[in-house]
């Protein structure tokens, strides 16, 4: 089936490669014959050690403390600064990063700076439903859509889509899923796998009430689509006017990275015996089997080790020179990037078996709680796709084969886009996500605000699907682009 495709007239030299956040990939390991013996106690272990380095730590702090002051003379020398630089570095590299806040206050709107209040509107044990409520004094007279932003649960916190949400907040109403760490949970609320994951998209789709679009980053473009072909399977009237796909995993037996390989050579086994420990006192969640976020960020750190010594090195030369800036940067990236949660043990083998072992979506293979997940049943939702030039994580064609999935979807409301000069992270962050991403998904989704073809559909008795004028409609820029 035809589709709409759209490309960008931008310079086409690639930015820097960017750090590796928010995935399943690079997977860190014991190594040895006795990795699987000691994957159970590992986190314990991790524990011990973290809290040993408790006392060193707080010496640490009060040393920078000492040399920062500046009563003392030394803080004005460049052994002092050095010796606060030093200190400093010694404390963010063993600290325990937790939540990050979302530090989003207001916006603006129309010229009109609007403050923004984060309520928690829809919870379950491992997810609450953030609404980002704008206070206006006046309604904007611009239609104003209702975006579900599905943040991924690989690693970081939702806190990791902040510029997605700065950048859609002054024209949408904007949801974002906030994932609850796996150690944060007690074993006595129950499992969770990627069934259940669906159905808690399914159920925000309900809250929400089908007046709609729902985003998905990376991570989440498998279940979002499962979950809304499965609404789409029972005729669900709350199904999303349209969905975007972002960077996500959707076939990854096209154009495979090194881990997807991986993947396909080890088998679930493997994971299940290197990768998955279980949470040790004195966390909510203690016992629960889990992938672990010190885990995970080892894995993302080893990817690019020496970019990261080369940053820490710097941050040693900014301290030591006053370069507030420069700090503060280093500060606000590395506070986000190191907090990681910890993922359900359940929930991260059925994925990486589904997903990347298996390849059941793309098979027609794929099942939730005993039923065929049917791509081809996706009718009344419009569907577009985004991906990035230089993405190592979810490669080039990925996130694009959902088009040959959804035959049913009429061809003017599909939507694919490249991104010229972007890697993974580009994709939902940054200047150009932000210059050139983010316009294209505000206007597909404007443009279907009232459903496929700009109308709540009903079914004709041809089965074509027709707007609410009983005329066919037409999606993103009409004919122009086909």
């Amino acid at each position: 089936m035809s589709k709409t495709r759209q490309s960008a007239a931008v310079q086409r030299d690639p930015e820097p490669k960017p750090l590796p956040i928010g995935e399943f990939d690079g997977a860190a390991t014991l190594s040895g014959e006795s990795s699987a013996l000691l994957a159970t106690p590992m986190y314990w272990l991790y524990e011990m050690g973290h809290a040993a380095l408790d006392p060193t730590r707080a010496f640490a702090d009060a040393t920078r403390l000492f040399f920062k002051n500046p009563v003392n003379p030394l803080a004005h020398t460049t052994y002092g600064k050095s010796m606060a630089a030093a200190m400093e570095l010694f404390e963010r590299t063993t600290r325990r990063y937790g939540r990050p806040e979302w530090m989003i206050e207001d916006t603006l709107v129309g010229g009109e700076r609007v403050p923004v209040h984060i309520n928690t509107v829809w919870e379950k044990p491992f997810c609450r439903l953030l609404h980002f409520e704008r206070a206006f004094n006046h309604p904007p007279r611009r239609p104003q859509p209702k975006l579900l932003i599905v943040a991924p649960m690989s690693g970081h916190y939702a806190t990791l889509l902040r510029g997605t949400v700065e950048a859609f907040l002054p024209n949408h109403d904007v949801y974002v899923t906030d994932w609850r760490s796996a150690r944060s949970v007690p074993v006595a609320e129950g499992r969770f796998d990627l069934d259940d994951y669906i159905d808690y998209v399914i159920s925000m789709l309900h809250y929400l009430g089908g007046d709609a679009h729902v985003i998905a980053v990376c991570q989440p473009a498998v279940p979002v689509l499962a979950a809304v072909a499965v609404m789409e399977a029972d005729n669900d009237p709350d199904v999303p006017h349209s969905m975007v796909l972002m960077g996500g995993p959707i076939d990854t037996r096209i154009n495979p990275n090194a881990v997807n390989k991986l993947a396909q050579e080890r088998g679930i086994e493997w994971f299940h015996q290197h990768v998955i420990t279980k949470v040790p006192f004195p966390h909510p969640g203690v016992m629960r089997d889990v992938y672990p976020g010190f885990l995970q960020l080892t894995g993302f750190v080893s990817m690019n080790l020496d970019r990261h010594v080369d940053a820490h090195r710097n941050l040693f030369k900014h301290l030591v020179k006053g370069d507030g800036d420069s700090v503060q940067k280093h500060r606000e990236f590395y506070d986000e990037y190191l907090a990681v949660m910890d993922l359900a043990a359940e929930f991260y083998l059925q994925t990486v078996d589904t997903v990347f072992i298996k390849h059941s979506l793309p098979k027609g293979e794929m099942m939730h709680r005993g039923r065929p997940v049917d791509c081809s049943k996706i009718a009344r939702v419009a569907l577009m796709t985004v991906e990035g030039e230089h993405d190592d994580i979810s490669g080039v064609g990925q996130t694009e084969a959902t088009h040959a999935l959804c035959p049913n979807i009429p061809p003017e409301d599909k939507v694919h886009y490249l991104q010229p000069g972007v890697g993974h992270y580009g994709v939902f962050n940054g200047s150009r996500f932000r210059s050139e991403i983010m316009p294209r998904i505000a206007d597909f989704a404007l443009s279907h605000n009232g459903g496929v073809g700009g109308g709540k559909k009903r079914q004709a008795s041809n089965g074509a699907a027709l707007d609410s004028t009983g005329s066919h409609g037409t999606g993103m820029n009409g004919s122009a682009e086909r």
